[in-house]
């Protein structure tokens, strides 16, 4: 019997919270991210907020969510990283290159028939803030999706993933995106050293997370702030 494909890591993820509750609970001094509506669905090729370290200050932003993959790997955009081996990425892993990718939940697809099924995790029914671990750089050329494409100059984001927690991998037994939760994970991952930053390339502890929704391509929770 042939093997079923495991589908790709979190390539959907929403960002409920408002621009002052993002500035507050990643210390933002700089917005330059303009109107950020609430975002229930966020897929590979779009717009969404980051934060980055910009002339000493850290700067709320919305960047596109997908690095150019490696030459002869393909064309579609690079929206999770593991290997933070190889030579591609060594030089995205630089603290100016770091950034906090804002979420409040992410989804992972149910390998169901005949359609995958997206599960939902937060960290709590209520989806708190925290951020992916995440990489940035700038681009140039055709970015966007096929509907909507846009040439120029990017900035792009990808993030890190480690082997799954007990919570996702009966979902998605190959890896889940690194989360922080706490401001001293925030600092450490936007200034540390690689090496010591890359010590945060781990799963969430399993009481850490919890499903929260099942079903739908968008987290339609109602989250304040």
């Amino acid at each position: 019997m042939p093997r079923r494909k495991v589908p790709p890591v979190c390539n959907l993820y929403s960002s409920y919270a408002t621009q002052a509750a993002m500035r507050q609970a990643f210390d933002v001094t700089r917005d330059s991210a303009g109107n950020l509506p609430p975002l229930s669905a966020i897929f590979p090729d779009q717009m969404a907020p980051v934060i980055r370290k910009h002339d000493g200050k850290r700067e709320l932003i919305q960047m596109r969510w997908g690095f150019p993959p490696p030459p002869k790997i393909g064309n579609h955009p690079v929206t999770n990283v593991r290997n933070v081996g190889s030579p591609f990425w060594r030089a995205w892993l630089k603290p100016q290159y770091r950034a906090l990718i804002p979420l409040t939940s992410f989804s992972e697809y149910k390998d169901t028939r005949p359609r995958k099924t997206p599960v939902w995790f937060a960290l709590n029914e209520e989806r708190p803030l925290a951020a992916f671990a995440g990489i940035w750089r700038p681009w140039t050329g055709v970015g966007g999706t096929k509907a909507d494409p846009v040439e120029g100059e990017h900035l792009l984001y990808s993030f890190l993933t480690s082997e799954p927690n007990g919570v996702v991998s009966p979902i998605h037994p190959k890896a889940m995106p690194v989360i922080l939760t706490t401001p001293e994970e925030y600092d450490i991952w936007l200034n540390a050293p690689t090496e010591e930053a890359l010590k945060l390339q781990r799963p969430l502890p399993d009481d850490a997370l919890q499903i929260v929704a099942e079903g739908e391509r968008s987290d339609q929770a109602k989250v304040p702030g």
